[in-house]
């Protein structure tokens, strides 16, 4: 790796009069080399320009040439679709005797990733790819933290400051160190939304550090020595339409296909969850106890028995809360402590899961005693270590049939599809925020019409949503706008955030519903809206279309869509009331508007 000491800054300098343009199979999106980089098109219309590619040492590239056309169908065990179609275009240049570059065209945006060879106990080069994002360009942008749990505001200009004290900013105080994935509108109703995909072993994952208008893809902490062969994950930006963004599924057509044998026992489904309205009920079995019967009676598959289920009251264990679950027809599922990022002051049970022989030992009993899933808590970042760290957790909880939910930890990329008893993550700022600070009160209606176009499209949310009662601190969006969230985010394991008493006094046809929710889905398609003021969706199970939509401001509005493409028979309306809780009603043929209260919102059910 010699080679690599030579400084070249400029590492992807054109030597040749005419830029060659890449194609995606449809035509729509071209890529073309221009100085030391690429520009991307939509159409003729400019998305991106990449001004800088590769690594800050290398020799000068050959040019990008088309190597081969992509075709592959596929299955997903959740998400978006169930039936995938991944097509596309892949061209391929050479940055050096030992890096090559390889970009792929979609249909729905662009892949890039860098190759590297014959490396000896090699230290990985810096990254050098930058992004330009124009000052006035409407961006959705999230200030990074480990957790992934803030906004997406709607911003024009890169001069924002940080939101919380401990968050990175620059020199002249402005933020700079931003998660994906980052949506930015470039010329009206077109959009990109930039992220990444295939973390595997040995890498760590990105996030964005700007200068200005730069935005440069930044990996965090990678110490390992390199031997052999080694690529990046994917850098990933979809493009088109919202329509094309919200029902892309790039992040998982770049992703290493499922690596599990045997998948019959991975079962999505909806999820009784204590800690929202009972912060500390999952140490009380009496607590435990009315969770997994408003489970039963709500005929829901799962509970979660949250933090602290070692320290159990009055003589009682976490193996009977499981036994008396089981006996009720519910499958349990228990929450671990990762105990790499917060551990002191944090709840147990910790330390049970990061030696590989004390997992092994740890999930053998799960498995044993009927547990059927955990859920993973508080990592402490996208570092090499963490990424290897979540991804043997993953493969120990396959050995053992357990479906796996992270919390407090990296979004999604692409491990959904390499291994799908991933059925959801956290990565967001969620309904349990309710219980921390007044913050989201005031802002979740228009945060939750901004997140299907943002951090939802990449993969499954476990946004815990659904919550007619108040928790800590309340919440002031409309019955109608709870239950649309239910459809309106997908995750395959959709914990229901709200209390039993609070649900079982809902309406009949409100408890019916959820009982028969999906968590998967055949289809989904945009109808309507705009980034962080409304959102309408169609999503279809089977036959049964259920469609959602949320009004994300603090002033009524009509929201009007074409339904067209659903024939009906029946539709079953959830919607505001100014005087009372509910509107609920069945009607034969489809709306093509619907009122909608501040913070409204409203969920059809069309057979």
């Amino acid at each position: 790796m010699k080679r690599l000491a030579i400084s070249l800054f400029a590492v992807f300098c054109v030597i040749y009069a005419e830029a060659q343009q890449m194609v995606s199979p449809n035509g729509k999106i071209t890529v073309a080399q221009k100085g030391c980089g690429l520009v991307i098109h939509y159409q003729g219309q400019q998305v991106i320009e990449i001004p800088t590619v590769g690594f800050e040492s290398a020799s000068t590239p050959n040019q990008l040439t088309y190597r081969r056309t992509l075709k592959e169908d596929y299955q997903m065990l959740a998400g978006k679709r169930l039936q995938c179609n991944n097509e596309a275009n892949e061209y391929l240049a050479s940055l050096s005797d030992d890096i090559r570059l390889m970009v792929r065209l979609y249909n729905d945006g662009v892949a890039f990733r860098y190759e590297l060879t014959n490396l000896k106990d090699a230290t990985l080069p810096k990254e050098q790819t930058t992004y330009r994002i124009p000052e006035g360009m409407k961006r959705w942008t999230m200030q990074w933290n480990d957790a992934y749990e803030e906004y997406f505001p709607l911003q024009t200009t890169y001069k924002v400051a940080p939101l919380r004290s401990q968050y990175d900013n620059n020199a002249e105080g402005y933020a700079c160190r931003w998660g994906y994935p980052a949506l930015i509108e470039p010329a009206k109703g077109l959009f990109a939304l930039i992220s990444e995909a295939n973390i595997e072993q040995h890498q760590s994952a990105s996030c964005l550090c700007n200068d200005g208008e730069l935005y440069q893809v930044t990996p965090a902490t990678n110490d390992l020595k390199i031997s052999g062969n080694w690529h990046t994950p994917w850098r990933t930006i979809i493009i088109g339409s919202l329509a094309d963004i919200v029902a892309s599924t790039l992040i998982t057509d770049v992703s290493e296909p499922c690596q599990l044998a045997d998948t019959k026992w991975i079962q999505p489904g909806v999820v009784s969850w204590i800690y929202w309205a009972n912060n500390h009920g999952s140490n009380d079995y009496n607590i435990i106890s009315k969770y997994v019967d408003m489970a039963a009676t709500l005929k829901l598959p799962y509970v979660l028995i949250d933090a602290e289920w070692d320290m159990m009251k009055d003589g009682k264990t976490i193996e009977d809360a499981v036994s008396y679950a089981k006996a009720k027809g519910i499958k349990p599922m228990i929450w671990y402590n990762s105990s790499v990022g917060w551990i002191d002051g944090a709840p147990t049970p910790k330390f049970r899961l990061n030696k590989p022989e004390d997992r092994e030992k740890e999930f053998a009993w799960c498995e044993k005693i009927g547990v059927v899933g955990v859920k993973i808590d508080f990592f402490s970042g996208d570092t090499e270590l963490n990424m290897d760290y979540c991804i043997d957790l993953l493969k120990s909880a396959a050995r053992h049939h357990l479906l796996v939910n992270f919390h407090g930890a990296t979004v999604p990329r692409g491990w959904q599809r390499t291994y799908p008893n991933l059925l959801s993550t956290e990565g967001v700022l969620g309904a349990e925020w309710y219980n921390n600070s007044p913050r989201l009160t005031k802002l979740a209606a228009s945060h939750n019409a901004t997140l299907p176009f943002t951090r939802n499209v990449i993969g499954p949310m476990d946004y815990t949503p659904c919550a007619f009662s108040d928790s800590q601190n309340p919440h002031i969006t409309t019955n109608a706008h709870e239950l649309a969230l239910t459809v309106l985010f997908e995750s395959g394991l959709q914990h229901l955030a709200d209390s039993p008493e609070s649900f079982l006094a809902q309406p009949q046809e409100v408890q019916q519903f959820l009982g028969q929710l999906p968590t998967v889905w055949d289809e989904t398609r945009f109808v309507c809206g705009y980034p962080g003021e409304s959102v309408v969706l169609a999503r279809r199970h089977g036959d049964i279309w259920y469609v959602a939509g949320i009004n994300g401001l603090d002033s009524a509005q009509t929201l009007h869509f074409d339904l067209s493409f659903i024939a009906a028979k029946q539709v079953q309306i959830f919607a505001d009331n100014t005087a009372k809780p509910w509107d609920i009603r069945t009607v034969k043929k489809i709306p093509s508007k619907q009122d909608c209260q501040p913070r409204g919102g409203f969920l059809y059910i069309i057979k």
